[in-house]
């Protein structure tokens, strides 16, 4: 069993760049695809980014490409999420979790299990 505790959250102005961490603990987190969502207000959890167990196949939603980096280290059983060129459309809760692609959603999902506890990121102008 994974367990995964996000962070790196915080307060931030248009145009500037945060980095959050996702530090896993538990066996299997180096064989594993793992992903951040984010969630605003009153809406669902939306997809954010994705990294596959080695690191060598990313995806990204529509809203952040070109923007955020998701990577990872297995050495360390950490995951990142570098944002950069912040947005204030990218206020919300970041949660890091374990996911897979589903063939029949078309869609990434998560193992529910593994959701991290959430870090808050706000962007002002």
């Amino acid at each position: 069993q994974v367990h995964l505790v996000d962070s790196g959250g915080g307060s931030a102005q248009a145009g500037d760049s945060l980095r959050l961490s996702c530090a896993a603990s538990g066996s299997g987190f180096s064989r594993q695809t793992m992903g951040w969502f984010r969630q605003f207000p009153r809406m669902e959890r939306e997809f954010v980014a994705a990294i596959d167990w080695s690191g060598s196949s990313v995806h990204y939603a529509n809203a952040v490409k070109g923007r955020f980096t998701i990577s990872r280290d297995n050495t360390k059983n950490i995951a990142y999420l570098q944002m950069n060129t912040l947005k204030p459309e990218d206020t919300a809760v970041y949660y890091c979790a374990l996911v897979e692609w589903d063939e029949h959603a078309v869609a990434w999902v998560a193992h529910d299990e593994t959701w991290g506890q959430g870090t808050q990121v706000t962007v002002s102008q």
